[in-house]
Formats: structure tokens, C-alpha cells, sequence
């Protein structure tokens, strides 16, 4: 027997009873009740499915509701998600550009945070050997005191690193070679000061000894400097313009020469992180140094 609450409903059919015996014996019948035309106003009213038998009655009920669609979501909910995700889009966007434009600083204060030092158990003497063009003649004057004095005034006393400069560091009358390529296994970087003048005969063998640690080696990173325009980096080895094609420094005069400029905090980028306790006023100017 079906029927709903209040009364036959002439949606509902019977279909035929199908009976079966199981294999311990027992008589089983069923019979299915289909419900048609389905609307409105067959929701929300109780139904009553009553089995009579030989054992007694047994009545069950239950309600039709409508089936929850997962594409009905509300409009205001909708609109609020969509708004959340585009704030959310907006806002990892956002933090990707603040990285790249802001990823030397990011660096530096991280490094500066952790106290992070990268320097204390690779059995290195040195932070970086400098390689310039020797000779100091009038037509590279600058370059020279930028190799020789400015760049230890910065990160030697300024920001506590220690750098190999061969004519300083370098007692006179030794195999030169021999030297140059110890002190440059020696080294964490090879600061080059490029120019068009550079790839002279004294300097040759510190550029290929230097190639061979970072390319071969992969012992030592190399840092480039333009201290004066460049422009047609052609007389370099094929290798090193590789390398150049990644990253050059260019040194830009009077807008260079605070300590906290953008050169200087490239430059430190490049340099092992180090704890060091940098000395003076950091809004310190370096002494002008003539326009290259």
C-alpha cells in the first residue's frame, strides 16, 4: 500500500510483484513504486509505504525534497568568491613583481636577519680577487683607484669583507703564475673591472685561470664590473661574454658612490653572505671620484 499523507496520489504506480524463493527457503517479494510527474506539490508532503505479510505490518515514510544543484549557488555568494580569488590572483601578482624588483634588498635583508655566513668551513683565504688592468696610465686612471682604493674602502672597511688585491698582497720577486692561480683558489669570487683595455698580456692569465675555477671547476663565481662604457664586449673569450650575458655591474658615477646605492647593494648581492659589522655611517658618500 502507497499513499501520501492525505490521500492516493495518481503519480504513483505499482509495477507487477515479483516474488523469488532464497536458497535457505524463504519467499522473497518486492515490488517497485514509481513516481511520476514530479512537481512543486509532490515536495514536502509525507509518504507512507505499508508491507503486510503473514509476519504483520510494517509502514515506512519518507518526504520528497528537491535535489541540491551544485550550480545554483546563490549570486551573492558567487560574487563574493570570484571576488576573493581575484583578490587573491591580485595579490600573488603582486608579490611576484615586489620579489623581482626587490629581490637584492630581500636578499640582503634576509641575509642580515639570519645572520647567514657562508664563508666559515670552505677553506677559502679570500672573498674575492680583484682583476684589473695594471697598468695606471692616464687614459685609465679612474679604473686603477677604483680597483685599487675604492673597491677596499667599500668592502674591506665598510662592510668587514677581505679582498686580494696582487699588488698589494703579493710580496715581489715570486713565480707570478705560480701566484695569481693560488691566490685565485684561494678566492670565493673574481671581481673583474672590465674596460677596453683589459685584456692585456699581465691580465690574460688571471681571466683564464679565473674561466677555469668557474667554468671547470665551478670553485669560484665571477662578478663583472663596467667601470667605464664598454659597449663592444667582442675582444673578450667567447666564455666570459657568456657569463656577461647574466650580470655586469656598471659603475655610474656620483649616483654610485653612496654605500647604500644600488651598486653597492648589487655588488654585496654577488659577494658571499657573510656576518660582518659594517663600519661608519651607511649613509656615508664615498670621496667624488672623477666622471669615466
Amino acid at each position: 500500500i502507497f499513499e501520501k499523507e492525505n490521500g492516493p496520489d495518481p503519480n504513483v504506480h505499482e509495477e507487477e510483484e515479483k516474488k523469488a524463493v532464497t536458497s535457505e527457503g524463504k519467499l522473497h517479494s518486492s515490488r517497485i513504486l514509481r513516481i511520476e510527474n514530479i512537481n512543486e506539490n509532490n515536495l514536502n508532503f509525507l509518504y507512507n509505504c505499508t508491507v503486510a505479510g503473514e509476519g504483520g505490518t510494517d509502514t515506512k515514510s519518507f518526504i520528497l525534497v528537491k535535489k541540491a544543484d551544485m550550480a545554483d549557488i546563490p549570486g551573492h555568494i558567487f560574487t563574493r568568491g570570484m571576488i576573493i580569488a581575484i583578490l587573491i590572483l591580485v595579490a600573488v601578482v603582486c608579490f611576484v613583481i615586489v620579489g623581482v624588483i626587490y629581490r637584492v634588498d630581500l636578499v640582503l635583508f634576509y641575509r642580515h636577519l639570519m645572520g647567514k655566513d657562508e664563508t666559515l668551513t670552505d677553506g677559502k683565504t679570500y672573498d674575492a680577487f680583484v682583476s684589473y688592468l695594471k697598468e695606471c696610465r692616464p687614459e685609465n686612471g679612474e679604473e686603477y683607484t677604483f680597483a685599487v682604493e675604492t673597491l677596499p674602502r667599500v668592502l674591506e672597511k665598510h662592510f668587514g669583507y677581505q679582498l686580494c688585491i696582487f699588488e698589494r698582497d703579493v710580496m715581489p720577486g715570486g713565480a707570478v703564475v705560480d701566484e695569481i692561480h693560488s691566490l685565485i683558489q684561494k678566492s670565493r669570487r673574481l671581481i673583474i673591472v672590465l674596460s677596453k683595455s683589459y685584456m692585456s698580456s699581465e691580465v690574460r692569465y688571471e681571466l683564464e685561470s679565473g674561466l677555469h675555477e668557474a667554468l671547470v671547476e665551478r670553485k669560484i663565481k665571477i662578478i663583472l664590473i663596467e667601470f667605464t662604457p664598454v659597449g663592444d664586449f667582442t675582444f673578450l673569450p667567447q666564455s666570459l661574454t657568456l657569463l656577461k650575458s647574466h650580470r655586469v655591474l656598471k659603475w655610474k658615477a656620483d649616483k654610485s658612490l653612496s654605500y647604500n646605492s644600488r651598486f653597492w647593494k648589487n655588488l654585496l648581492y654577488l659577494m658571499p653572505a657573510k656576518t660582518v659589522k659594517p663600519g661608519g655611517d651607511e649613509s656615508e658618500m664615498l670621496p667624488v671620484l672623477p666622471e669615466p
